[in-house]
């Protein structure tokens, strides 16, 4: 039985990552790190499970079904807000910064899926209890699994970048700007993607 559904809560665990496009059609990449929900848009597709699946090895490369990939956008990944969890042992922001100017190497991975995909990547806010985790460079308050925008592409990705047969798998908001917004409150995420990608 499908544990994605209208039902699901987030815990503990399990992460999952899902694909979200704004108002401008830019694509972002969104790891909920456990406590971030997902848009019930979303969670209401039948078997939504293996649309995920695939979404996620066309974002690698590794799909078998669909093996056409959009050429390197050969654009820049940009640091915007970082997990002051994840990097408690680093001494500066420019010490991350260097670490991701440096990490480009030629296998995929999530430091350079903006510069070579073009996708945003949001990142929840994660920990054990609340406040152990927090976005560094953001001035606001904020909670547990909050969507904070870690890295940003200077050469965007757009629905034109995924095949026709998946991209029915992207939460879509008409008032979200990726450019602009660097946190997403959790508690209004079906407000921000009320609806998936239709042709």
């Amino acid at each position: 039985m499908s544990i994605l559904n209208i039902n699901w809560e987030p815990g503990f665990g399990t992460i999952f990552t899902w694909f979200a496009m704004d108002k401008l059609g830019r694509v972002a990449v969104m790891v909920n790190n456990c406590w971030g929900w997902l848009p019930n848009a979303l969670l209401s597709i039948d078997n939504f499970e293996s649309l995920l699946d695939e979404l996620n090895e066309y974002k690698w490369e590794e799909s078998e079904k669909f093996i056409n990939y959009p050429p390197n956008k050969r654009g820049q990944t940009i640091l915007d807000l970082y997990s002051s969890l994840v990097h408690r042992n680093t001494k500066s922001r420019k010490e991350i910064e260097d670490w991701v100017n440096a990490k480009q190497p030629k296998e995929l991975s999530e430091i350079n899926l903006p510069s070579r995909k073009g996708f945003f990547v949001y990142h929840g806010i994660e920990g054990s209890v609340e406040g152990e985790d927090y976005p560094v460079g953001y001035d606001g308050k904020t909670k547990m699994g909050d969507y904070f925008r870690y890295l940003m592409p200077t050469v965007y990705a757009s629905i034109e970048d995924f095949p026709e047969e998946i991209r029915h798998g992207i939460a879509v908001s008409d008032t979200v700007d990726f450019t602009n917004d660097r946190l997403l409150d959790n508690d209004k995420i079906n407000e921000y993607f009320p609806r998936m990608y239709k042709k």
